[in-house]
């Protein structure tokens, strides 16, 4: 294979990338330390022991888990598989769990049990009982089409036993070692039987309807987007990527894991954030590349250890798509001595739309999310769908080949998200400047980040609308030191009732990932309402932003 052509199938990038990068450092886990040759045999012989297991091409095969190497290599394996990859956020309530494996139909289920003191296979179990399902003669009751459930052991521990478990789990080398009896040459064969076209992954969106949608891609897009970043980021065989965002989100797994793959760079996978570590790994093993919101880059440069320029490697920072403050970039400058910053605008329907170019300037950095990539067109229209002049805000609309295929099982979703003519509407508002660069003017429908994760307000206001009582509710941003900002809920009630704030919390703490539950709750009799009866949110600001400093 000739190196400008990349491959397109992700088991073909793993073949490609053990050719090229045979000894090189693939993989550092703590003290698993894997050369790409090394990643390729253990990404095999995790796929025979999928094939053993039954596994078909056009399966799918979900990961409930933190990242971790071995994360690396089920997700590597399920494709190469010719299955469909379903990652789980490794935050997700048993509820929420359970309707993705549903909707989803998995097949196998790699499962961190334990990780954080958490019994996953415990939530599994409670959220199929509060979604009224009691039927034992399946693994899971109400998720007739998981067949197994295997053990994905965080760290270096051996895998065998799986302690603690309440659903019969199989240890990571009980699972490897039934895979020994299926020939290579068939590993082989199903990998190389693996198209282009064929589903890579199907990655579950928070929709701001309140149900999350399946994101359906193909190899070729998610190898498309990934070539296309790792060409402007300059990434390269010498590089060591720490990649502190969720495996479970497109951006961890699509610009950490492929992007390493395509390049020859080593990758550290972080379980949760660790700030002390993370400043360790950026002296002792020379991390040159670290994406992170703007908070992660301004706590690493506060610490008190933060080494000095010369003691580290730090040559790119990818500060997201947030606004930049330019104070931050000046500090990662002249203190870390960062060559290359770079903020890049996406979703999950489209990976990487926009990202900034090594030659933009620290003004484009800052202000701008950069321009078009991965071959996709961005128009900014009005709302009667006609587009705006230069620097005219408006909704962001993106087309192009590495566009999503569509939502799972769920057409009317996707016609609703991509017109006729392929136009993706996002509901985010963007500006676009006379040279083509793409600001953000307002995240999606009022979406808001916690600690790095995305919370749609629908989806939490859907939950406390179940509750008795509730007649309305409204769930904003409120600002939070330690976190950027948390959820504040207003809540409207019928009169009479005796709903209070801890009710509310405990509600969603039943049916919710923690960083979707509100830290702060409003009651109120009457929400602001305008003529048509729509509530406005905008109204409600100002109070939610003084309610969270009395909580704070």
């Amino acid at each position: 294979m000739h190196s400008h052509e990349h491959p397109q199938t992700i088991p073909a990038l793993v073949a490609y990338a053990a050719e090229h990068f045979t000894d090189r450092e693939a993989l550092v886990d703590g003290p698993v330390r894997l050369s790409y040759a090394q990643l390729a045999e253990q990404v095999h012989q995790c796929a025979a022991g999928l094939i053993a297991s039954g596994v078909k091409h056009g399966d799918r095969v979900a990961i409930w888990a933190p990242n971790t190497a071995r994360w690396i290599i089920a997700a590597l394996a399920t494709t190469s598989v010719g299955a469909a990859m379903v990652p789980l956020n490794s935050r997700y309530r048993g509820i929420e769990a359970h309707q993705i494996l549903s909707r989803a139909e998995a097949r196998v289920l790699f499962v961190a049990e334990g990780f954080l003191n958490t019994s996953y296979t415990r939530l599994l179990v409670d959220g199929a009982a509060q979604l009224g399902y009691a039927d034992e003669a399946h693994v899971v009751p109400g998720l007739p089409k998981l067949k197994s459930i295997i053990s994905l052991p965080v760290g270096a521990s051996d895998g065998g036993q799986v302690r603690g478990a309440v659903l019969p789990v199989t240890g990571w080398d009980d699972f490897i070692s039934s895979g020994l009896g299926v020939d290579p040459a068939t590993v082989t064969e199903r990998a190389e039987q693996v198209g282009a076209d064929d589903i890579a992954d199907v990655i579950f969106t928070s929709g701001t309807t309140g149900r999350s949608k399946g994101v359906l891609s193909a190899h070729r897009q998610s190898l498309g987007v990934s070539y296309a970043w790792a060409g402007h980021a300059q990434m390269g065989p010498e590089d060591r990527y720490l990649v502190v965002s969720p495996f479970s989100h497109t951006f961890g797994y699509k610009v950490g894991i492929l992007v390493c793959l395509a390049t020859g760079a080593a990758i550290y996978p972080m379980p949760t954030f660790d700030l002390d570590e993370t400043v360790r790994l950026l002296r002792e093993e020379k991390i040159s590349v670290l994406p992170g919101a703007p908070t992660i880059h301004q706590s690493i440069l506060d610490h008190p250890k933060f080494p000095a320029a010369e003691e580290m490697n730090w040559r790119l920072a990818v500060l997201g798509s947030a606004m930049v403050p330019d104070r931050l970039l000046e500090r990662l400058r002249t203190e870390a001595q960062v060559q290359q910053l770079t903020t890049a605008y996406g979703l999950s329907e489209a990976v990487v739309v926009t990202m900034c170019s090594p030659g933009d300037s620290a003004h484009t950095v800052t202000s701008t999310s950069g321009r078009p990539t991965a071959g996709f067109e961005v128009r900014i229209v009005d709302t009667s769908g006609v587009d705006v002049p230069a620097g005219t805000p408006g909704e962001i609309l993106v087309r192009g080949e590495n566009l999503m295929l569509g939502y799972l099982d769920d057409q009317q979703a996707t016609d609703n998200a991509i017109d006729a003519t392929g136009w993706l509407h996002t509901g985010d508002m963007g500006k676009l400047n006379e040279a083509g660069y793409l600001s953000i003017v307002d995240r999606i429908k009022d979406m808001f980040t916690v600690g790095g994760f995305n919370v749609y307000p629908a989806e939490v206001e859907n939950t406390i609308g179940s509750l008795d009582g509730v007649t309305a509710c409204a769930v904003l941003a409120a600002p939070d030191d330690r976190m950027g900002e948390v959820a504040h809920a207003v809540v409207e009630v019928l009169a009479g009732s005796q709903l209070s704030e801890q009710d509310v919390i405990a509600h969603c703490r039943k049916w919710l990932a923690n960083y979707k539950v509100p830290r702060s709750v409003d009651i109120t009799h009457q929400l602001p309402r305008n003529a048509a009866g729509k509530i406005l949110k905008r109204n409600l600001r100002p109070l939610a932003a003084t309610t969270a400093g009395a909580h704070a």
